[in-house]
């Protein structure tokens, strides 16, 4: 028997492991700087240097990334250019319960059957469901056990309902409200991280966040054999053979978890626990061993090994604001200096490469689906809307959450040439959101960071696809969406999914307007 962590697993070391280690070669380092600046016409010149930007940022100057003639045709809707949009829902957190054998299942399977049919009369397309790797591989490495699915797909497909199915490696207890629905990692991963904490990201302090593994992991296999890459592919591919049958005609696009919430970014604003709460900068996840490793063997690699020893120690902390913290101000310790540059490279590069390595795979796995038209299936990548600070030079909780996006920089270009790699769509939520109805003093811009991804998709013919971040039933809200999936300087979203399906949706008034949005959305004119 082989043993990882502590744990002693029946699996054999199946395979030849060769750690990879991603270092930044002569390459990296004749890269220009100048590659992904950004244009931004509201920033001034700088002639004289660093001290320009501290005065820029000691007073607060906004960036902006949408004229004022942008924003108002933002929720002008062009009948002429407007596409069909199918519209999913997404399932419920609480939709299933674990019996007392262990065994999921569907709760409340007759109300939830008559909430499909309605939807379906309605005009919605299909359902979203999230396929737990906590659910499925729950009590053991390779015990696959995918009945709760087969009866959920089931009862979706007899509804006349199509599936986004979107495979989730991330917890979500921490999220689900008050508990309800909530899912873990699996338990034989819970049992090595209880002996072995650096598996999970761990900040500044030393906490630890279990939401998803490190990306340090990647390619270590500490999980009875297998590296962290190698138990995502080996959960997709068995996936993908139990649901062969369903795949295009029922199952038309599948989105691949790579974070916390199914999202390609760090857990920098983590939710649950009261250390992070909304406006905070958050802070960088780079503090377990792994990442640590990682991060020295680059600096060494760069010639500067005193670089390698942790991450910016003077970056703040979860709810600090961006001004007043050296790192995000302009200054000679700052994300503008040399060793700035090198740390954010490296931190955004890990999240880019460990996307790159799933996608690539799981791509590869879908092939035989997309020679047929009936049997193409869309691949989907989810990545956080991190708004807040939007309007400073930093833009500081983006580069926590790894996105190496400043007010000079496109960090969201390398991201979609990856996308672009592997013919995968790009989806993104804040569909509903607008700046004006965000607090001015935290310099938000929802609708400017949006209009910097369809730049970016557009630019690499990314194919968008998005949601909604927070409920809404209200006409503006919903007007809203239906504006930016048919944004007139930009290809139509191809799909929506409305997060997510709640008694709320079928109470009288919030049905009145929802059954006219999906109508709407179905036009083609």
């Amino acid at each position: 028997m082989a043993v990882s962590g502590g744990v002693f697993c029946k699996c054999s070391g199946r395979r030849n492991c060769c750690p990879f280690r991603e270092v930044f070669s002569e390459s990296r380092r004749s890269r220009s700087r100048n590659k992904n600046l950004r244009n931004v016409s509201t920033i001034p010149p700088f002639k004289k240097g660093l001290s320009r930007w501290r005065s820029v940022v000691s007073n607060r100057s906004c960036v902006f990334s949408m004229d004022a003639r942008e924003k108002s045709r933002s929720l002008i809707l062009e009948s002429s250019k407007q596409k069909r949009i199918p519209v999913y829902v997404m399932m419920p957190l609480d939709s299933f319960a674990i019996d007392t054998s262990g065994s999921p299942r569907i709760r409340k399977i007759k109300a939830l059957s008559i909430s499909l049919k309605a939807l379906k009369l309605a005009g919605v397309h299909g359902i979203a469901v999230e396929v737990w790797w906590g659910i499925v591989e729950r009590a053991s490495p390779f015990a696959y056990n995918w009945s709760l699915y087969e009866d959920l797909f089931k009862l979706i497909s007899e509804s006349g309902l199509k599936l986004h199915v979107a495979l989730s490696f991330h917890s979500n207890v921490h999220s689900a409200s008050e508990g309800k629905g909530g899912v873990r990692l699996p338990l034989w991963i819970q049992q090595i991280g209880s002996l072995n904490k650096d598996i999970y990201y761990q900040d500044q302090n030393g906490f630890s966040n279990d939401d998803y593994l490190t990306l340090g992991v990647d390619e270590v296999p500490l999980f009875c054999g297998r590296t962290a890459l190698q138990c995502y592919e080996d959960f997709i591919i068995s996936f993908l053979n139990k649901f062969d049958s369903l795949m295009g005609c029922v199952i038309e696009e599948i989105s691949v978890g790579l974070g916390p919430a199914g999202e390609l970014r760090y857990p920098a604003h983590p939710r649950g626990g009261g250390r992070w709460r909304f406006p905070g900068i958050g802070e960088f996840q780079c503090y377990d061993k792994y990442m640590l490793e990682d991060l020295r063997t680059a600096a060494c690699q760069e010639g500067k090994p005193q670089w390698g020893k942790k991450g910016p120690d003077n970056a703040g902390f979860y709810n600090s604001f961006p001004s007043g913290i050296p790192f995000f101000e302009g200054g000679e310790e700052s994300f503008l200096s040399d060793y700035g540059h090198f740390f954010l490279e490296w931190y955004s590069g890990k999240l880019i490469h460990h996307a790159d390595a799933i996608l690539g795979k799981t791509a590869k796995l879908l092939e035989k689906y997309q020679e047929d038209e009936k049997t193409s299936v869309l691949l989907v990548a989810k990545i956080g809307v991190i708004y807040w600070w939007y309007r400073t030079l930093s833009h500081a909780a983006e580069l926590t959450a790894g996105y190496y996006n400043t007010a000079l920089r496109d960090g969201y270009d390398p991201l979609a040439s990856m996308l672009f790699r592997h013919s995968c769509a790009l989806h993104i939520s804040c569909l509903e959101m607008t700046d004006s109805e965000t607090q001015p003093i935290y310099l938000c811009s929802p609708e400017g960071l949006l209009q910097q991804l369809r730049t970016a998709s557009r630019g690499r013919t990314i194919i968008l696809t998005g949601r909604n971040y927070s409920e809404r039933f209200d006409k503006a809200g919903l007007q809203q969406i239906q504006a930016n999936c048919n944004h007139p300087q930009a290809d139509t979203v191809r799909s929506f999914t409305y997060f997510r399906m709640s008694g709320n949706i079928f109470k009288a008034e919030n049905w009145r307007n929802f059954v006219p949005f999906v109508k709407n959305m179905s036009l083609e004119e």
